[in-house]
Parts: structure tokens; sequence; C-alpha cells
């Protein structure tokens, strides 16, 4: 039987909230303690990575050891090593080494774009020519290239200037042409060019397609095509390999040492087979080949952020020299902000919080 409206319990109200006490305060307080604010003032702990800190404690500890072993090893002869290094002839070596290398580079990469262009070209002749040209040059070794260069009087007496199947007008006998250091020019250029043809032909072949046929729709030049379109993004991908190839012929010219020519390492070996002493005179040379390094590798840093402009919407990373200027300036906040009755930049100074009493 249903029960008549006017005879319903009424609505229970809210329960009324407790009355203040003395000073206040009231049993709110307590709410803190609700598993809602609790989740909310909840402290976020990182995640502990065991493994990490002691595979980095590791590699300090063997860093540090052979740091030790290279400063504590007397038969390295620092003292011999720091004569040396500034040598008038190991300066000389040194002062042809970086000649070699940027002449035979320059030339090769020269020479390696012309390869590109006909490894690229629609003619199957010169197609096949570059092609021929850069897998003998990449599958026989450096050292026996030069050495072939090196004996090629055995092969050509003398080399003319004329017209085919007729008289030469030019003689020159091989012998007085190819010497030491011409050699290892003409060795180490043809070597360099037949890798820079393929790192030049990568770059050209990395840029989008679609972005030349619109320059074509667009009424553009093949030249400004070219400067505009072209180089600038097949520089992203041909700088880093460029400067691989940099110091690695930077280091390969020490091979030309076997041509008695009077590079770094020659000039050092000149100076260990009088003096008998080997390991300080290489160090020599490393220390050298390292700091040179060091320097092309910082350039080649500085390059590609050049080239990468407008790569990611999101910009370019900090460089480190940003970043350390960064971290000095967190570290002065940081110091004015601890010392004593000074407050950090941009922050004004607390304010005394009012208590119970206060506001009573």
């Amino acid at each position: 039987m249903a029960t008549p409206p006017d005879v319903l319990p009424a609505p229970s109200s809210p329960p009324a909230p407790p009355a203040p006490r003395r000073g206040g305060t009231t049993t709110a307080a307590a709410d803190a303690t609700t598993p809602d604010a609790s989740a909310a003032t909840a402290r976020i702990v990182p995640r502990r990575r065991t493994g990490q800190w002691i595979s980095a404690a590791v590699a300090l500890l063997l860093f540090a050891m052979a740091v030790n072993s290279l400063v504590h090893n007397r038969a390295f002869q620092w003292d011999v090593v720091a004569d040396w290094f500034t040598a008038a002839s190991v300066m000389n070596g040194l002062t042809l080494t970086l000649w070699l290398t940027a002449v035979t580079l320059g030339l090769g990469f020269v020479l390696g774009t012309v390869l590109a262009t006909m490894r690229l070209s629609s003619n199957p002749v010169l197609r096949t020519l570059s092609w021929i040209y850069i897998w003998i040059f990449r599958s026989t070794p450096a050292l026996v290239q030069l050495l072939l260069f090196f004996n090629i009087g055995a092969l050509y007496p003398t080399l003319g200037l004329g017209i085919p199947f007729g008289p030469e007008f030019v003689t020159v006998r091989t012998v007085n042409l190819f010497g030491p250091t011409f050699t290892a020019v003409v060795g180490l250029t043809l070597l360099e060019a037949a890798y820079a043809a393929e790192v030049v032909r990568g770059g050209i072949l990395s840029v989008d397609r679609g972005q030349l046929e619109a320059a074509a729709a667009l009424g553009l030049g093949r030249w400004r095509v070219l400067r505009r379109i072209v180089v600038p993004q097949a520089m992203r991908s041909i700088v880093p390999t460029a400067g691989n190839m940099l110091i690695g012929a930077l280091k390969g010219t020490s091979i030309i040492s076997v041509l008695a020519v009077s590079d770094l390492l020659y000039s050092v070996q000149l100076v260990y087979l009088q003096s008998y002493q080997v390991i300080p005179m290489l160090m020599v040379a490393t220390l050298w080949y390292v700091v040179i390094t060091t320097v092309l590798s910082v350039g080649q840093y500085y390059v590609e952020r050049h080239f990468a402009k407008g790569a990611t919407r999101e910009g370019l990373p900090p460089t480190p020299l940003e970043r350390a200027r960064a971290g000095y300036r967190r570290l002065r906040a940081a110091a004015a902000a601890a010392a004593p009755g000074e407050a950090a930049p941009g922050e004004a100074a607390p304010e005394k919080a009012a208590t119970g009493e206060e506001a009573r």
C-alpha cells in the first residue's frame, strides 16, 4: 500500500559543519589527511637505476687506472715528449702533413664531384667509366697504389702528349716526374676521389625528387635549382661523411712514410732511429694527431649545425658553450639564493605567514 506524500519522512539535511574551536581553528584541519589531499601532495620518487650507477663507477675506475698508468709509467718519458713536441723537425713534418691533407682532399672532392655527376648521367658510357674507376680504386689498398705510382717508371719509362698513333709533341721521363711528394699527392688524390664520388652521389640522391619537379614547374633554371635547392639539402648528408674523410685523410698521410716523404711520422722516425727513444717520439706524433683531429671534429660540428638550420621545427639543440653558460647562470642564481639576507634574482622576499594568533 502506497504511503501518502504528506506522511513521507522529510529528506535528511546535510550535516552541519563542526563548531570552531578556541583560537580560530576548526576540526577541518584534519581534512588534509583525506585520500584526495594526500594523493595531490604525494612526492614523486624517481626510479632507482642501480645498474647504471654501477656501470658508471666501473667505467670511471677503469679510466682512472688508465690515466694513472699514463702518468706514472716512466717508459713514456714525458720530459722527452715535452722537449720534442715543438721541435723544428717535428713542426716541419706536421706542416707537410696538413698541406698534403688539404691538397689531396680538395682535389679529391673536385674529381669526385665530376665522377658523381658521371654516375648520375643518363649516358651509359659515362656511367660505366665512372663505375669502373670507383671500383678499381676502392678495391686496392692505398699502400699498393702508392708503390705502383712510385715505380711507374718500370711500366712507362716516358709519358708523352701528342696525336694518338701519331707524333708526340711533349715527352717527359717518369723517373724525373714522379718524385716521392708528387707520387703521394697523385696517389692519395685518386684514392680520395673514388670515395668522394660516392659521398657526393649519396648526398644528391638524398634530396627529394618532388622538390626538383616543383622547381621545374616554377620555371627555375638548372643552376639556380642546384645552388638553392640541391646543394643546401645535400650538404646535410655530405658534411658528416666528408668530415670523417678529412680525419681519415689526415691519418692516412702517415703511409707515405714508406716513400721517404718527410711528413709527421717520418720526421719522428728519423729522430728515434738516431736516439733510440722510440716510445716518446711515437707519443709526440700521437699527441699531434689527437690535437689536429680534435680541432677538425669541432669544426665539423659547427659546419653540420650551419647546414642543419631549418631541418627540424624544434630548432637546433644548444651548443656545449651555450650549455656551459646556462649552467654558470644557474650556479650564480643558486649562490645568490643561498646567500644570507639576499634573494635570488627575479624572486620576491618571502613574507612572514600570518599565524592564528596574529589573525585573531
